[in-house]
């Protein structure tokens, strides 16, 4: 299928707009040369995705770090020759020829990960999520009306149907939602908004808040969120440093919806979703630890890097340190299994902890 006069144009004036973008450091700039452009910007994906779609959003944020997005899951493949190099830069090395490992979520090694913080002298709170999208579906750039509201109606009947004590909970539409039940998930964290810019120009923010909602567990520990940016986000997390407890309860819902909603899963990119940072496992393992010593050290993100962690401030992406409280996470998703993803945060944390209490 060839993309339409009209799109190829748009993808041109596209690349133009970045070569002559100085300040515009993104991987899509890197990785968008000549000759990729020629190579892709005529086709178009069965289900009528253009790489105008795949770099909207960077072209029109000139500030991202990325700025590419999948519309759909063909486009990992039809447009590999901007995906792959990217996606090995960002993803430590992974090869165009590389393959992700079968799926591990480390149901018989749960035990192995106890608690980093017994005295919560550090960890104020674990955090385990993945990213999952349901088989079947393309991505939001993609999804019609029909598609959201009948994603939705298909996740929100698993949830609520959710027997198990520790996961039974309430599903919240965002249509319609009350001004009471907004302040409370605002409360908790938990609400998530539409406007983000980077989503916006990547057409991911459509029929807003047609098929979004939120559910949440009586304990307020495991939460999913449906058609934000992924078709699924799915988190488990609580107060303190007990790592298996969490990766314990994420395992259960995981595997509770997936019984009843197949995930999109790809041979070589594993589990697949809108954004190319996110692929693989899709597992993010972070915790917010106090490390008021050795986070004073000009080394400390040398420090980090070496074990392979990821620091954000406590209000995610591009914010800073609250009172010497970092979020600390893995940094990698893609080339090793769920569990090794929560392992690396979970040793990586287990070190800086000891340096915390050996620093003068």
């Amino acid at each position: 299928m060839a993309a339409p006069a009209d799109v190829v144009k748009k993808v041109e004036a596209g690349f133009e707009k970045l070569q002559k973008a100085d300040k515009c450091s993104s991987l899509l700039k890197k990785h968008l040369t000549k000759e990729v452009l020629d190579a892709c910007k005529d086709k178009k994906t069965k289900l009528g995705a253009t790489l105008q779609d795949v770099i909207q959003s960077g072209v029109a944020n000139l500030d991202s770090g990325v700025g590419v997005y999948a519309p759909d899951a063909e486009a990992y493949t039809l447009f590999a020759p901007l995906f792959n190099p990217l996606i090995q830069e960002y993803h430590n090395g992974f090869a165009p020829d590389a393959k992700q490992p079968a799926k591990d979520l480390g149901e018989d090694k749960v035990a192995e990960l106890v608690n980093l913080d017994p005295e919560g002298a550090f960890i104020n709170s674990t955090r385990i999520r993945c990213g999952r999208s349901l088989q079947g579906y393309p991505f939001n750039p993609c999804l019609t009306l029909h598609n959201y509201i009948e994603m939705e109606g298909k996740v929100k009947m698993i949830l609520t149907e959710l027997k198990d004590e520790e996961l039974a909970g309430t599903y919240y539409p965002l249509k319609g939602m009350t001004k009471d039940v907004q302040n409370a998930l605002i409360k908790d964290h938990f609400l998530f908004k539409e406007g983000d810019r980077f989503l916006k120009e990547a057409n991911a923010c459509r029929f807003w808040p047609n098929g979004r909602g939120i559910y949440h567990n009586k304990a307020k520990t495991f939460l999913v969120w449906v058609n934000e940016e992924d078709h699924l986000r799915i988190i488990s997390m609580q107060n303190g440093g007990d790592v298996g407890a969490v990766l314990a309860r994420l395992i259960k819902g995981v595997k509770a919806i997936e019984e009843k909603a197949p995930f999109a899963r790809d041979e070589r990119l594993g589990y697949l979703t809108f954004c190319p940072t996110n692929l693989g496992t899709t597992v993010r393992a972070s915790v917010h630890i106090k490390l008021p010593k050795i986070s004073a050290k000009p080394d400390f993100k040398e420090v980090c890097d070496g074990l392979k962690l990821q620091i954000r401030g406590i209000h995610g992406e591009h914010s800073d340190s609250a009172g010497g409280v970092y979020d600390i996470s893995n940094k990698a998703r893609l080339g090793l299994t769920e569990y090794e993803a929560v392992k690396q945060m979970y040793d990586g944390i287990k070190k800086l902890i000891e340096l915390e209490k050996a620093a003068a």
